[in-house]
């Protein structure tokens, strides 16, 4: 401190009677509530304190060791007096200030977490349904519309429902180990798949159920492939099967033709050309107008203007024997879709990859 008294004595200051010792403390009582007034946090709280109480270089301390220690007899008594009340008043402001600054500190706390009800609550940034859950959603909503029910079944299959029911005999490449995941079970179980198509709930269902029946099966399939742009080890499919007395081929392609319409617009149109599938008969693969160039031909139709969609056909009577259906009175048709290729079509995404690594760049394109 500049123009510190308390680093002379009260001889080198000039006191030599009671009420110059006064008249000296006041002036040091004026001084610390001057200084008080100008604290006003708890770190300028904590260097005031320090500067007047500290034990080795405080105010106090220096007043005790220069005015009172060396003062003379008859001073001794008034200085010793001047001092505890100047102590007391120090200490006790020093005290108030300290509450006054917590309570400020607890106030502006408050003040800062306080919620104020009638405010609009925050709003925070949501999701979007994956695209792959939108196409399913909408496929299921397109099939319910026309009276079919939603069904699933397990991902874990035998190959009795998953091959043997649907017509494809034991030594069909497609339940080959390099086509199919088989699971390793214990000697003398049942042997076990993970279904490669969601077909298997035909039967199932027909077991169950006598007709008619209209039924679509959403789910996961895997296959053995290498993941790609078009391939993957896992993909979503709809398996769809309707069975009933005197239903025609005029039916399925009916249904086909106002499904494709639904999904993709009403200018497309369809294609049905010849194919085979162990468990239809007629079978055939359905094909669309290219949704990107309208049929003119482009890069992505190979310049043929259509666009494969998926396979289908009038379930093999063959299938009706392993359900104990008539199959001289019932007749129906079944369909697979590919989720992952009708997304791709419908939103023009070019890599199947896109929908399994999580990029939220590609998924708030669909919010």
């Amino acid at each position: 401190m500049t123009n510190d008294p308390t680093a002379k004595t009260l001889a080198e200051l000039g006191v030599a009677d009671a009420s110059g010792v006064v008249r000296l403390f006041t002036d040091v009582r004026n001084r610390f509530t001057s200084e008080l007034e100008a604290k006003q946090s708890a770190n300028d709280w904590e260097e005031l304190r320090g500067a007047w109480v500290g034990r080795k270089s405080g105010m106090l301390t220096r007043i005790t060791d220069n005015w009172l220690k060396p003062a003379k007899p008859e001073l001794k008594r008034t200085v010793g007096q001047a001092l505890n009340e100047l102590k007391a008043h120090v200490e006790a402001a020093l005290e108030s200030r300290r509450a006054t600054i917590e309570a400020a500190v607890d106030i502006a706390a408050l003040a800062r977490e306080r919620e104020d009800l009638s405010l609009p609550g925050v709003v925070r940034p949501l999701g979007s349904r994956h695209p792959l859950r939108q196409t399913l959603d909408e496929i299921e909503g397109i099939f319910l519309s026309l009276g079919y029910s939603v069904v699933a079944g397990p991902e874990m299959e035998t190959p009795y429902y998953n091959f043997e029911a649907l017509n494809i005999p034991e030594h069909h490449p497609a339940r080959d180990n390099m086509d199919t995941f088989y699971m390793a079970t214990p000697p003398g179980s049942a042997p076990l798949l993970l279904r490669t198509h969601t077909s298997p709930m035909q039967v199932r269902t027909m077991e169950k159920h006598q007709p008619p029946v209209r039924i679509i099966v959403p789910g996961k399939v895997y296959r053995r492939d290498n993941p790609d742009a078009t391939h993957g080890f896992m993909f979503h499919q709809i398996e769809g099967l309707a069975v009933d007395t005197d239903i025609t081929f005029c039916d399925f392609k009916g249904t086909v033709e106002y499904f494709v319409r639904e999904f993709l617009g009403p200018n497309v149109k369809t294609r049905l050309r010849p194919s085979y599938f162990p468990f239809t008969e007629p079978s055939v693969e359905v094909d669309a107008t290219c949704v990107f160039c309208g049929g003119r031909g482009c890069n992505v139709c190979k310049q043929s203007g259509w666009i494969e969609l998926f396979g289908a056909g009038m379930v093999d009577p063959a299938v009706y024997g392993f359900v104990k259906y008539d199959a001289k009175k019932l007749s129906g048709f079944a369909f697979g879709l590919g989720v992952e290729r009708l997304t791709q079509l419908k939103y023009n995404i070019n890599d199947l990859q896109l929908y399994f690594q999580n990029d939220v760049r590609f998924l708030r394109q669909f919010s």
